[in-house]
């Protein structure tokens, strides 16, 4: 092979060399192909500091997520995720439980599964749980853990919800403190609603038109949040709009008539608007649409059960008290990690919920509207934006990939 530079002629050396550095420089790049996983399973980049994250061949609704520097002295653990369809909430969620299982060094390797809300999918995953040793099962979603709950309940393998709402008004668990007594260990986004009206109503004491928007095929979201909030709300002499997007996929088109609809009742007994706001609850059709909402709900305050609704800029809910996707996988990673460890049994730990809430505050929108945000809030506040919608507290430090 010649050298690059000749010392005998520099010249047409040097000149060789920056013709052949222009040629290396200008090829085209070949395109990186995107794993087959891309469509549903999305993650952090600080998860790919601590694990492998792989595709399976041939299988597009699995991931292979093993530890980069695994504690060999420690027997190896084995760990399923079950999706149902992906979501941004799910993504957050499995960012967060792969760190808290890598700061605990446990020996484990998980696999992820989307079963795609599918019988047959389900059984074959369930079957394999059970024949390939798996000691633990995250189900991801309300709907994961709805399936399992109907499907898996006295299995033998421990089941430990993540980014699941309430179980108990879902019938999956008799009462918040005692555990199932079966291989269930739930975890819960909801936070009890008399808590939730507590900060609303120190933020808005004169309440008279409470709008909840929801997605009405999202069950878990209708009986847990939606239904709740609105019996609370009339309880306490509000009027209530019950805005019912009919069709996820045209969630946008339903929620400008909708939203529109709902600012022209307001105004009737309310016609500054000041003692209106709108609810989000936690239905990804529904909060996705944050844009949409916000552009036509006036100066109607647009709060949500959701923290991860509240984001820098302008496409934001003014205020959110609920409990994170982030903080209640930490929580659910805690309790994988005490079965796995055999610290605990699932069936004798209570349902798990944050507490305080996170609550997350964007003062830009504040100002827009004119809505003072009390002191107490800015103290406890998990998450900030500051006058130019930029964050200026936030626990979420993870950026999403794509692969």
């Amino acid at each position: 092979m010649y050298p690059l530079f000749s010392s005998k002629h520099p010249a047409r050396s040097l000149a060789t060399a920056a013709a052949l550095a222009f040629t290396i420089i200008a090829a085209p790049h070949p395109a990186v192909a995107e794993p087959a996983y891309s469509d549903w399973f999305r993650y952090g980049e600080s998860v790919e500091k601590t694990w492998h994250v792989n595709e399976v061949a041939g299988d597009p609704n699995e991931v292979q997520i093993r530890p980069r520097y695994a504690n060999h002295k420690a027997p190896k653990r084995k760990v399923m995720v079950i999706y149902p369809r992906p979501s941004s909430a799910y993504d957050t969620a499995i960012t967060k439980i792969l760190e808290i299982l890598g700061e605990k060094d446990i020996n484990t390797e998980i696999d992820v599964v989307n079963f795609r809300k599918s019988d047959a999918r389900g059984r074959k995953v369930i079957d394999r749980v059970d024949k390939e040793g798996y000691e633990l099962v995250f189900s991801m979603g309300s709907e994961s853990t709805e399936w399992l709950f109907r499907h898996y309940s006295d299995g033998s393998v421990p089941v430990v919800s993540v980014c699941s709402k309430d179980p108990v008004l879902l019938g999956q668990a008799e009462s918040y403190d005692a555990g199932t007594g079966t291989n269930f260990a739930f975890t819960s986004l909801n936070m009890p609603v008399e808590v939730q009206m507590a900060y609303i109503l120190e933020l808005m004491p004169r309440i008279k038109n409470f709008a909840i928007l929801v997605d009405s095929k999202n069950v878990s979201a209708v009986e847990t949040q939606a239904k709740p909030m609105a019996e609370f709300a009339r309880l306490r002499g509000m009027r209530v709009l019950e805005l019912a997007v009919q069709d996820p996929k045209l969630a946008k088109e339903e929620l400008y008539g909708l939203v529109r609809s709902a600012v022209a009742t307001m105004r009737k007994n309310d016609p500054t608007l000041s003692n209106s706001l709108f609810w989000i609850t936690g239905s990804t059709s529904v909060f996705r649409e944050i844009a949409t909402i916000n552009k036509y709900s006036d100066r109607v305050p647009v709060l949500s059960v959701v923290p991860e609704v509240v984001t820098a800029g302008d496409d934001s809910a003014v205020l959110s008290i609920g409990i994170s996707f982030e903080s209640n996988a930490h929580l659910a990673a805690i309790y994988g990690a005490q079965v796995l460890s055999g610290e605990s049994r699932p069936g004798d730990m209570a349902v798990g919920i944050v507490s305080p809430p996170d609550i997350a505050v964007n003062f830009r929108k504040a100002r827009e509207i004119g809505l003072k945000i009390p002191f107490n809030f800015l103290e406890s506040a998990t998450y900030i934006y500051d006058y130019d919608g930029k964050v200026v507290r936030n626990s979420r430090t993870s950026v999403l990939l794509n692969n």
